[in-house]
């Protein structure tokens, strides 16, 4: 299985620095100790980190959210960022079809200043052609790696791929050309549809989580005993469709502290299980399925400290330049 690993660091000392007096450039602070200013810390610490998590872009893509969601997060300067999959509209075996779909993501995806990382979805994988087609263009379905003492695991709800029923599927292909055709009409009816409802709507379908995906996360965590902290990042949030093979999951992280980050549903939303932090990302981009205050198109900014994770949900309509909001 692929490792991503974090990039070294190398120190590089030549011998004109040797017994130089230190430049302005070694100088962490200089604070004269009269500035009015409060003696909290600066936070900046060694193992403090930032990263940016980006929600559903389909299942119904308002046009350009997507590519403004990129922009927006570009202006954030987050060391990476993580993802929570569904990113093509898929559900198709056109390899030309879904081939351009896929390149009109990375497209967009070629904008970001900063690493993405991968989480596959429902609409990402639902065949043998989309699944392999994703295989050799971005490699395995699931994989983890470590930064700054945090591990992070990538993992697939659709291990194997869930196969919906015909009538599910040609309801997915008509709502996809409607869409198409008239995406503020289609999501306005949509919005309609669903008001009143006072839980957001669950989507069709079922997580599935091979044992050999298990048997890497249970090897993964080994390896990694000593980690200050474990992000879990998968698509569809598998606690809220009782899977089998998650809860298997949850009994290996108890030992540890860790915080899972799934989409899938279009609606934000917090849960506390096991004493931990779960998350169900919104969009950006995707249909929205229910009105309220969970729906936006944001990013969860995530800053590692010493203690653990801070979180902050930042919408995307908020995020502008130095000319200032448009």
């Amino acid at each position: 299985m692929r490792r991503f690993l974090p990039a070294s660091r190398v120190a590089i000392f030549g011998w004109l620095l040797a017994g130089c007096a230190a430049t302005p450039h070694s100088v962490e602070t200089s604070l004269a100790p009269s500035a009015p200013a409060t003696t909290a810390p600066f936070l900046d610490g060694d193992q403090s980190f930032q990263f940016a998590v980006m929600g559903d872009r389909t299942g119904g893509a308002r046009p350009g959210v997507f590519n403004r969601s990129v922009e927006a997060v570009n202006r954030l300067q987050p060391d990476f960022v993580m993802s929570v999959g569904d990113y093509i509209e898929g559900y198709t075996e056109d390899l030309d079809k879904l081939t351009s779909e896929w390149d009109e993501v990375d497209n967009a995806l070629s904008n970001l200043d900063m690493k993405f990382f991968r989480v596959v979805g429902n609409h990402d994988v639902s065949n043998t052609a989309m699944a392999d087609l994703w295989s050799q263009r971005y490699g395995d379905p699931y994989y983890s790696f470590v930064r700054k003492d945090v591990l992070f695991l990538a993992l697939s709800t659709e291990d194997p791929f869930v196969e919906l029923p015909a009538d599910i599927t040609a309801r997915q292909a008509a709502f996809k050309e409607a869409f198409a055709a008239d995406p503020e009409g289609t999501q306005a009816r949509v919005l309609e549809a669903v008001k009143g409802r006072p839980d957001p709507v669950r989507l069709p379908g079922s997580v599935n989580i091979s044992a050999n995906q298990i048997a890497f996360v249970k090897d993964t965590l080994a390896a990694h005993r000593d980690v200050r902290w474990t992000m879990i990042f998968m698509h569809k949030p598998a606690w809220a469709y009782d899977s089998a093979a998650f809860a298997e999951i949850e009994t290996l992280l108890s030992d540890r502290p860790y915080t899972v980050i799934a989409g899938h549903e279009h609606y934000y939303e917090h849960d506390v299980r096991n004493g931990r932090d779960y998350f169900t990302m919104a969009t950006c981009g995707g249909v929205w399925l229910k009105d309220g205050p969970g729906r936006l198109d944001h990013t969860l900014w995530i800053t590692m400290t010493d203690d653990g994770p801070v979180f902050a949900n930042i919408r995307i309509d908020g995020i502008s330049g130095k000319s200032g909001p448009r």
